[in-house]
């Protein structure tokens, strides 16, 4: 049975038992600070669990189902063989009051048994722990349903599930076994797990379920064969020819990880999700050793040019040091600091290799040099938090204003994955570096200095408010969000054209800034752009 077969099979299944079909929501969560990426199916549920939105009236139903996109590198250690990824599909079905555990369990027998034509090895259920109830309910419906079948119970680590993050739903579990590996994951969420590590009972009991796409397609390709086949033998990975070596099914996994992550707005960094991306393009590049393989990886993926041109420009990057980093590793004694700064080597990376040649990594004189590394960087963060302003002549508080009204251009006219990565201001002209990938055209030049000069001479107010970070971003406004700079943040306001956070003096009307213009652009790293530009 083919990839999309499945995907549809899974869909329509549930469509025909009352569920609405949702789309995959972005590997960059919206509204959820608690984790860099969508780990699970459920994630942009979790508001309905809480009751904080209503399912009948955004789906029409209190059931949906999804195929969601996920991102996971607890186990990238183990990605190569037959059934770990850190890029996977999620196949899922979710109630948020709607039913409970024994049509949710009904449904996946059914699914897995009649739909698909499996066989069902055995299923497990949680044994209960201390101030938490063995799910004897669960055990006492498969049970019902085939008494013949095998079931084992588990404790807390294999059979109770979640939250996401450091707070949020959770609840006991029953899995689903086929041919050995798990294949399906059913949660009953019934409580709420506090920051504080404590459970609370949920008001509204939900379903949340999840089972990887991956998996699924190779025990129904390949039924009984699970250690002769992998997931890298099913149709999902023709783009990288089936790879058979553990190093071209690392490759294949990350490349195809790296495209989806930048095809919903990661750039390679060095901080947070950039620096996961970072390190799977990295580490793919390292294991290859070739940069032809990666490119013609991507390209079957992918044929947007935008993605395929970070790539290119990332790959480039690390290669031309690459070799010379890997010589460092010849002496016998590796400084990770130095691998990092000098050569672009995560410490991960400089691990992996280490361990390969029997060499000791100084943990703590990493963590010491990272310690100090970061100090320096976040007094230059704070800089660029205060607007790039060296003094606070009149013209500087021109600039300084004239930056936000870019900012914002750029946002609209580029796209919202720019952001300022940094600004510089003297009484002569402005300075401003944003993310972007490539050069910008001179019709998108001329766009954004018309749309800076339309705000000038609509004469906006301009005005600031200062309340907590979390209500600043509740409200949209951007900004440097990796930096913390205490409970509350001063927030700056162009009408309604733009809102960022920002602590630099500035204009109290954008009449008075004069006329707009753009004198340079150009690149100053890999997908980050400078402008310059002058009041006149």
């Amino acid at each position: 049975m083919q990839s999309n077969e499945i995907r549809e099979k899974f869909l329509e299944f549930f469509e025909k038992r009352g569920h609405k079909r949702v789309p995959s929501s972005s590997l960059v969560p919206e509204n959820d600070s608690s984790v860099l990426f969508t780990t699970a199916g459920m994630q942009q549920f979790k508001p309905y669990y809480l009751g904080k939105r209503d399912a009948i009236k955004d789906f029409g139903s209190l059931n949906t189902v999804s195929v969601q996109k996920c991102v996971r590198t607890s186990d990238i250690e183990e990605v190569g063989d037959e059934r770990h990824l850190t890029f996977f599909e999620m196949l899922g079905n979710f109630s948020f009051g709607g039913y409970w555990k024994k049509e949710a369990i009904q449904y996946a027998y059914d699914f897995i048994t009649k739909e698909v034509g499996l066989k069902i090895d055995y299923v497990t259920v949680f044994e209960g722990e201390t101030g938490v109830p063995a799910d004897t309910e669960s055990e006492d419906i498969w049970k019902a349903i085939d008494p013949n079948l095998v079931v084992k119970k588990f404790g807390r680590a294999d059979n109770f599930w979640g939250p996401t993050g450091e707070e949020g739903p959770c609840g006991p579990t029953t899995e689903i076994y086929v041919d050995g590996i798990e294949i399906w994951n059913i949660v009953f969420n019934e409580f709420y797990h506090n920051s504080d590590k404590s459970l609370k009972s949920l008001d509204i009991k939900g379903v949340d379920t999840g089972m990887g796409l991956e998996r699924l397609a190779l025990v129904s390709c390949f039924p009984g064969q699970v250690g002769k086949k992998t997931i890298f033998d099913t149709d999902l990975f023709t783009f990288a020819d089936n790879p058979q070596t553990k190093e071209e099914r690392i490759i294949a996994d990350h490349m195809r990880a790296a495209v989806h992550m930048i095809g919903d707005g990661v750039v390679p960094s060095n901080t947070e999700r950039g620096y996961v991306l970072r390190r799977l393009i990295r580490r793919a590049l390292a294991i290859g050793k070739e940069e032809r393989k990666i490119a013609r990886i991507s390209g079957n993926l992918t044929k947007d040019e935008k993605i395929l041109e970070i790539l290119q420009r990332e790959s480039f990057k690390f290669s031309e040091t690459l070799e010379a980093g890997l010589k460092q590793f010849e002496k016998g004694v590796v400084d990770p600091f130095m691998l990092f700064t000098t050569y672009g080597f995560p410490i991960e990376l400089t691990d992996e290799i280490a361990r390969e040649k029997g060499i000791t990594i100084d943990h703590k004189k990493f963590d010491e040099d990272f310690k100090k590394h970061q100090e320096v960087s976040k007094a230059g963060m704070e800089q660029k938090f205060k607007g790039g302003l060296a003094g606070h002549s009149e013209m500087e508080v021109k600039y300084h204003t004239a930056t936000h009204l870019l900012h914002q251009a750029l946002r609209e006219v580029l796209g919202e994955d720019v952001f300022q990565k940094g600004s510089n201001i003297t009484p002569e002209r402005l300075r401003f570096d944003f993310s972007f990938p490539r050069k910008m055209t001179d019709e998108e030049k001329k766009k954004v200095e018309d749309l800076v000069n339309e705000k000038i001479k609509e004469a906006l107010p301009v005005s600031y408010e200062d309340i907590p970070m979390e209500e600043a971003k509740g409200k949209g406004a951007i900004g440097l969000f990796e930096e913390k700079y205490g409970s509350k943040v001063r927030v700056y306001k162009i009408a309604d054209f733009s809102l960022e956070f920002c602590g630099g003096p500035h204009v109290e009307n954008t009449s008075i800034l004069g006329k707009f213009r753009i004198t340079k652009e150009e690149a100053t790293s890999t997908g980050v752009r400078r402008i310059k530009a002058v009041l006149e």
